[in-house]
């Protein structure tokens, strides 16, 4: 199964992107529409559910958004990703994301729709890094700070 994931909002370009596709790529696509008033005609669709990890893990190829959140839940899962900048997102942080993991080579970023074709065919096959997130020491600094000492 192919997962198409548009987050909380709407991406309808991407979404019908994947939609027009569907019939060629050989397996079924499952679509999380978000508030997007694009309606899928060749696929099951959802527009949100309180989680989404079990069909990320699931997904042959996940085609998705570049929010923050849905790359690094996708990837840290282990998930076959293209990710697709929302271009109506505030100052367009989705392609500046996208561009550091596909640098890095966990994700093959595709920054134009008429591109998708290539992009899905190429991350099939595509040797991805695995992604291992980084340590963090935020918690170190809180709790430095409520002792009222820097770090």
């Amino acid at each position: 199964m192919i997962f198409c994931t548009v987050g909380t909002t709407d991406f309808d370009p991407l979404v019908r992107a994947v939609d027009d596709l569907a019939p060629s790529l050989g397996e079924p696509i499952l679509f999380q529409i978000g508030e997007g008033a694009y309606e899928p005609k060749h696929g099951e669709w959802f527009r949100l559910r309180p989680s989404i990890t079990d069909l990320l893990a699931q997904a042959s190829l996940v085609i998705a958004h570049g929010g923050f959140g849905t790359v690094i839940e996708a990837l840290t899962l282990g998930a076959r990703l293209v990710g697709v900048p929302n271009p109506d997102r505030y100052d367009r942080h989705q392609e500046q994301i996208l561009r550091r993991f596909a640098a890095d080579g966990y994700l093959l970023a595709c920054f134009d729709l008429v591109d998708l074709p290539q992009a899905i065919r190429h991350a099939r096959v595509m040797p991805f890094r695995r992604y291992e997130p980084p340590e963090t020491t935020l918690h170190l600094d809180i709790k430095a700070f409520l002792a009222g000492r820097s770090r």
